[in-house]
């Protein structure tokens, strides 16, 4: 225990605390252009940004300043006098210890003996010096032997070995995710994908995605560091009116970036002095030039979750936040053709980012749409010129819940009803409204469906249901509430009996099961990244784990959450943090999973603090609304002609 408390304390302090500061922005033809103490106006966007690495070589106290380099990887440079000319020249906050820059930097290990053990620059803790210790003390500890050839005090040094090994887990888990860390202008605004030090392609990974941070931001909300959400909000926020242009074509104002990052550009006029430029990606760049449609729903959780945790309700209040909110809210509730309340979006505008046969109304979509209503609702301020949006929105909540709630839901009664439904149906009356054909039904749902339990499905579109169990949408389908309390205990329940296909020997399978043949050749355009039982198509996430543990905590079964954690636990940190696994038991590290990925590192510490301190889940559910609960309630009971008048019903 006092090893422990040792690390978390020495931890906690590696890093100096960052002041919240206020940010004084412009935004002139879209450029975002910002005041950081320099007599240099530009439309472009200054920003002093660094990637913080540890030093191999303790004694050179030198500054490391991270930037892209031509070929997009982070190269540290030496802060000399050409970066001292730089024009952003933002200092970093000295201690008032009077402490150097990397003595504040370094993660130390203090062991019993109060020693001081320096971490590997890698990113990784030394495999067992700890434990070393213990299985020392272990060997020469007294003691008889039992029955079974063990010794008799084999149970509680064992405990305590493990013990041992979670806490190093712990600290070398949150070593990574404080050292992915980007800043910008001194101050902490993200952390970028993965922080492989030895690997020489980043890819894109080397930026700072919208919803790879929501984790990590939770993680930091929970351990009481709130500035560096402050900052990822409010920047992401200015960078939602930057102009995105793709062929010619904008899309709507509304619309937040998938990912930014920090490129250093020459000042012009200046042979010796550089600036820093915030680059966006609206998906403009991205594989397949899809745009995020989670982003700006992630990015409204997340408002909502700084309120909640920080008790700081200003930033939500601000005006530029407020009108944020609202041209996200816009661009979603925008009337169009579809006769669904669902919102309909193209393959791989979510997690799933590549062409898996999700394009229509994915179920994560509208978990995340469901959710961000109902955050949205809560943080707008009351005003006449809102409710006209105010009431829209509470007609989409009704609407949407409805929806998934009777038409996405599947259990073995449900099951059977598809199974005996009639085809070709024209009337007010009908049974099977989307003219779902049985033969749909596949082979593997009948053995996969548990007597007891249920999910929701992945897709619901005219003639077509996609019976795919994909984890994130039925997670935060409880997490949200989208998803009634017998529904969300339903889907616990199949999360245990399918334990084995789901879990196996790492959590958590992102879909279920994976695409393969020529359905596999079809619908993926023989993808060579998502090949049946990886990426996407059936791999396993260990970022998942948050996703599980907040919604059993909120249905007051936190034992599953705690086994799924035990079990990653025994290879996560052994395998460097992989981004995903392979293989239908995730026997293997994903064939080109990036290592030491920010948030497997980030879902495991959220994972591990709400499971530590239950309470604080509160801070990321969404309680079900007793007036939308009591109008599904008359839907359900009323008659089809009379559904198609409800709507006037809530509109007076």
């Amino acid at each position: 225990m006092a090893t422990s408390e040792a690390v978390r304390q020495v931890l906690s302090g590696a890093l100096p605390r960052l002041g919240c500061f206020d940010l004084s922005l412009s935004n002139v033809n879209g450029v975002i252009s910002v005041q950081s103490g320099v007599n240099n106006s530009r439309k472009r966007s200054s920003v002093c940004a660094q990637v913080h690495k540890h030093s191999r070589i303790s004694q050179d106290r030198r500054r490391i300043c991270a930037f892209q380099a031509r070929n997009g990887v982070f190269h540290g440079k030496n802060y000399v006098s050409r970066l001292n000319s730089m024009s952003c020249k933002c200092q970093r906050e000295e201690s008032l210890t009077g402490a150097t820059a990397e003595d504040q930097h370094r993660d130390l290990l203090v062991d019993n003996s109060d020693k001081a053990t320096s971490i590997p620059p890698n990113g990784i803790t030394s495999p067992g010096i700890n434990e070393f210790e213990v299985d020392q003390q272990l060997k020469h500890e007294e003691g008889g032997f039992g029955s079974n050839g063990k010794p008799a005090t084999a149970g509680k040094h064992k405990a305590s070995t493990q013990k041992v090994r979670t806490n190093s887990i712990e600290d070398e888990a949150w070593k990574l995710l404080k050292n992915s860390m980007v800043y910008y202008c001194n101050n902490p605004v993200g952390t970028i994908a993965a922080n492989n030090p030895s690997s020489t392609s980043t890819l894109n990974y080397d930026q700072v995605f919208i919803r790879d941070f929501i984790p990590s931001g939770i993680a930091f909300l929970l351990k009481g560091e709130y500035d560096i959400v402050r900052n990822f909000i409010l920047h992401t926020l200015q960078l939602q009116s930057w102009e995105k242009t793709m062929d010619c074509y904008s899309p709507g104002q509304g619309l937040m970036p998938a990912s930014f990052k920090v490129r250093t550009v020459p000042l012009d006029g200046d042979d010796f002095a550089t600036e820093d430029v915030l680059d966006p990606d609206f998906g403009e760049a991205a594989i397949g030039r899809v745009a995020p449609v989670d982003s700006g729903l992630w990015w409204i959780i997340l408002l909502r979750a700084y309120g909640k945790c920080s008790g700081d309700l200003s930033v939500q209040e601000r005006v530029d936040v407020q009108t944020g909110i609202k041209m996200i809210l816009k661009l979603c509730l925008a009337d169009g053709f579809d006769m669904f309340p669902t919102l309909l979006v193209t393959d791989g505008s979510c997690m799933i980012d590549r062409r898996m046969g999700i394009h229509g109304h994915p179920l994560e979509i509208q978990a995340l749409f469901y959710s961000a209503l109902l955050c949205a609702r809560e943080m707008l301020a009351p005003e006449d010129a809102s409710a006209d949006l105010t009431r829209a929105l509470n007609n989409r909540l009704v609407a949407l819940s409805f929806h998934i709630r009777e038409y996405y839901w599947i259990d073995m009664r449900k099951l059977n009803e598809i199974y005996r439904y009639q085809t070709e149906e024209y009337s007010y009356d009908a049974v099977n409204k989307f003219n779902i054909y049985p033969d749909q039904i596949p082979s593997w749902l009948v053995g996969f469906m548990p007597s007891t339990g249920g999910y929701l499905i992945g897709n619901l579109q005219p003639a077509h249901m996609d019976f795919r169990f994909f984890s994130l949408g039925n997670l935060w389908s409880i997490v949200s509430s989208l998803a009634t309390l017998d529904q969300s205990h339903a889907i616990l329940d199949l999360i245990e009996a399918k334990w084995d296909e789901l879990v196996a020997d790492m959590p958590f399978k992102i879909c279920y099961p994976a695409l393969e043949g020529q359905e596999w050749q079809i619908i993926t355009g023989s993808d060579p990244k998502n090949t049946p039982w990886s990426y996407h198509n059936g791999g396993s996430w260990p970022t998942l784990l948050w996703q599980l543990t907040v919604a059993c905590i909120k249905l007051n079964r936190p034992e599953i959450a705690a086994k799924a954690v035990e079990l990653a636990e025994k290879r996560i940190s052994l395998d460097n943090w992989p981004e995903y696994y392979d293989t239908k038991r995730a026997r293997f590290i994903g064939k080109q999973a990036q290592l030491f990925q920010t948030w497997s590192a980030a879902g495991y510490l959220v994972a591990k603090l709400l499971l530590a301190n239950p309470s604080a889940a509160k801070n990321l559910v969404n309680e079900e609304d007793s007036e939308l609960a009591n109008i599904f309630s008359c839907m359900i009971s009323s008659s089809p002609r009379r559904k198609r008048g409800w709507k006037k019903q809530i509109l007076v």
